[in-house]
């Protein structure tokens, strides 16, 4: 167990977003009670899981097994593509709060904008009923490119708290991140070690080296220090201990521009574009 305390990240309304949380995607709904738990052993005190990912009954499970409070675990989740649209968004988030057992999520995010459809906007208008009756603390968005950022901040009342995006050393979306931070949006990077591609970097393999930590604490330590939220998904003890002990150690500046420069543009990508992913995340 880390022994130096998480730092948060402010987001409107008072609302503090651990800046270390445990990723479940992927991971089975039979195994996600355990592995939060576990996580929660060590110290994290934040989950992100999503409807697609059809494993928030076991995030909920393992939030009610703890024994801890419920409001000392930060929870985040998200809504399905296929479930876009106003009405039908606020069926999926009731669906959502009853598989997680709680009565107020912590941040909600529409996962992806899937701009074919068009239903982004009068989906954010859902989320900010949601927001207006106290049925979650914070909303966000998830892969929005700056278009749709701007859009939303065009055409609606609420500017997102977050916005959740693959961000690791060879994949930055410096453009979409500057936007952010105009906006005042705090970024989230999900992927934060490129699915493990980006730890053989000799940059971060010096730094971790000269460091005597491992690579993916150098890169998570990175995005720390650029002031971002990070989930690194993990189901090993030892891995999620390691990931969470990022805050006793600094990088220099001269070892932050090196990992910079590792960016690849969009063949550091790792998942969906977001300009043209469409599917509905609904299982077969």
């Amino acid at each position: 167990m880390t022994t130096t305390p998480v730092p948060s990240l402010s987001l409107p309304g008072g609302v503090e977003i651990p800046q270390v949380g445990l990723g479940v995607f992927q991971v089975p709904d039979d195994g996600t009670q355990a592995n939060v738990e576990q996580a929660l052993e060590l110290g994290y005190r934040h989950v992100d899981t999503a409807a697609a990912y059809y494993n928030e009954a076991g995030v909920g499970a393992a939030l009610r097994a703890s024994g801890l409070p419920r409001e000392d675990v930060f929870v985040t989740t998200k809504l399905r593509n296929g479930d876009q649209g106003f009405e039908q968004a606020l069926r999926a988030f009731d669906d959502s709060r009853r598989a997680l057992g709680v009565d107020q999520v912590d941040l909600y995010l529409i996962h992806w904008p899937v701009p074919g459809k068009d239903l982004y906007v009068e989906t954010w208008r859902a989320f900010e009923k949601l927001l207006a009756e106290g049925a979650v603390r914070a909303i966000g968005v998830s892969n929005f490119l700056v278009e749709h950022l701007d859009r939303l901040v065009a055409e609606t009342d609420v500017v997102p708290a977050v916005n959740q995006m693959e961000v690791h050393p060879t994949f930055q979306q410096v453009e979409v991140q500057q936007r952010c931070r105009e906006l005042g949006i705090a970024v989230e990077a999900y992927s934060p070690l490129g699915r493990g591609g980006d730890l053989d970097a000799p940059a971060v393999v010096a730094a971790a080296v000269d460091l005597g930590v491992t690579p993916a604490q150098v890169v998570l330590r990175w995005a720390l220090q650029q002031g971002r939220v990070v989930i690194p998904k993990s189901l090993s003890a030892e891995r999620q201990a390691s990931n969470l002990d990022v805050f006793s150690f600094a990088l220099s500046p001269q070892q932050v521009a090196s990992i910079d420069a590792l960016e690849a543009g969009v063949e550091g990508r790792t998942g969906a574009d977001p300009a043209t992913a469409s599917f509905t995340q609904f299982r077969d």
